[in-house]
């Protein structure tokens, strides 16, 4: 997607397009949009044909998008890192309240590509909580405040939880905090207790997703289109912002037309994949 860019003469359209240039290039070429391996904010999707695209990093069929919110999304979390390393505080055992953008691994491998490793936004040891930080629309907002994170964000908590756990931590919660961005102050708190099972769940299935790739018959198949349509969708698929995303698409090979054009093709939930 092309940036929109305006001036007010010719020398500032020229400006206009060289700082847009530039603005996109390094987000494009920032550490996390480079990365191949999946992360915990990935495993959660509902979506297991996405899944299989980012695993075997399949080429992408859909144009660079706008990265105007993740640019946003990353300045808001340096800016709350900041706000809780400035109130630091220690507990009466001597350990430091908050651990901040910590990194920490949720599943463990021999092979590098294949382990799951993360940064936490926020671990309160006070309160056993895990907190991640959700810059969002304000509409978006409404609709979690009413209908709850969906599968992803909540297992990606979860997950988060398990790499506290694994790192020696007693975790008790897990808070998802959606700020909108808007002209007014807007935060809602989703929260629940902590459970190893959602976590773990969640890993389970991408070690069966993980295990069809290494079937004889995908090699096989060439990655066909028709290997492709055994991978089943999701009706919570977000397909919009899929880096496989290709409406009309007939190949599977070269893109996916998105859930609303394959009535024909099977659709799970994410409950079902873990079953």
């Amino acid at each position: 997607m092309a940036p929109r860019t305006t001036g007010s003469d010719q020398v500032g359209e020229n400006l206009a397009e060289r700082i847009a240039a530039l603005i996109v290039d390094t987000a494009n070429n920032a550490p996390r949009s480079l990365q191949k391996r999946l992360g915990p904010s990935e495993v959660g999707d509902p979506c297991e044909r996405r899944l299989t695209y980012k695993e075997l990093d399949w080429p992408r069929a859909a144009a660079e998008g706008d990265p105007a919110a993740s640019i946003i999304g990353t300045g808001f979390h340096t800016w709350m890192e900041e706000a809780f390393t400035r109130r630091q505080s220690t507990l009466p055992n001597g350990r430091p309240r908050y651990k901040v953008e910590e990194r920490v691994t949720v599943y463990d491998s021999p092979i590098e590509a294949a382990a799951i490793t993360g940064s936490t936004d926020l671990f309160d040891r006070a309160t056993g909580t895990v907190w991640d930080w959700k810059l969002v629309g304000h509409t978006s907002q409404d609709n979690y405040r009413r209908k709850g994170p969906g599968p992803q964000y909540r297992v990606q908590a979860h997950l988060y939880g398990l790499g506290q756990e694994n790192a020696g931590e007693e975790v008790k919660r897990v808070a998802i905090c959606f700020v909108a961005r808007y002209h007014e102050l807007r935060v809602h708190v989703w929260t629940e207790p902590y459970n190893r099972q959602i976590a773990l769940d969640a890993l389970a299935r991408l070690d069966k997703i993980r295990a069809r790739l290494t079937d004889p018959t995908a090699a096989a198949s060439n990655y066909s289109s028709d290997w492709w349509s055994q991978i089943p969708t999701s009706e919570q698929a977000k397909c919009r912002f899929c880096e496989w995303f290709k409406p009309g698409s007939t190949d599977l090979s070269v893109g996916c037309p998105g859930v609303q054009q394959q009535s024909a093709a099977p659709r799970h939930g994410f409950e079902s994949l873990i079953a």
